[in-house]
């Protein structure tokens, strides 16, 4: 598998009891939408690894989960997975629809502003945290646009095209 087939679903933070139990910390909206997986990613030594999970249990009110993984059945074994990344295959992504999208797929769409007109092509989302940005391409220049709800007016996937309204002044820096 290689990591570009794949999404970051969060990472392994600490030991949980003695048993080899681990806390895993979910970097998604819902967790509780993986909390039925088989299977996961482990990113050890730039390189992922397939682990079985035999249990994982939801922390009320939280974006943790206590994970047991196959085979991984004491405190050594365990401690040694602590600060490893994990991920899933693409195809493990929940679609979404309307003008929800996952990050790594708006990359190359063309952004319009309702004022403005063409902006230019996604290069890449910033995923600063509680402020993602969409780094744009238009011609020689760089634009940074503020990826939040209010702003997003409509997402056309089968068009690859994103509508906009950007704040006053915010385009003038740009062009």
């Amino acid at each position: 598998m290689n990591i570009d087939d794949t999404f970051y679903l969060g990472f392994i933070s600490k030991k949980f009891g003695y048993k080899g139990d681990l806390i895993m910390i979910l970097d998604v909206d819902d967790p509780e939408k993986y909390s039925g997986l088989d299977s996961v990613f482990l990113l050890i030594d730039k390189k992922l690894v397939p682990f079985f999970i035999d249990k994982i249990s939801l922390r009320p009110n939280s974006n943790q989960a206590i994970i047991r993984f196959r085979d991984i059945d004491d405190e050594k074994k365990a401690e040694y997975l602590i600060n490893c990344k994990i991920h899933l295959p693409l195809d493990n992504l929940p679609p979404l629809s309307g003008n929800q999208f996952y990050f790594h797929e708006v990359e190359g769409f063309t952004v319009y502003d309702t004022r403005h007109g063409y902006i230019g092509k996604i290069k890449q989302v910033l995923d600063y945290p509680g402020n993602p940005l969409f780094q744009i391409e238009r011609d020689e220049n760089e634009v940074l646009i503020p990826v939040c709800d209010e702003l997003i007016k409509e997402v056309k996937r089968d068009l690859k095209e994103i509508l906009v309204t950007t704040p006053n002044g915010l385009l003038d820096i740009y062009m």
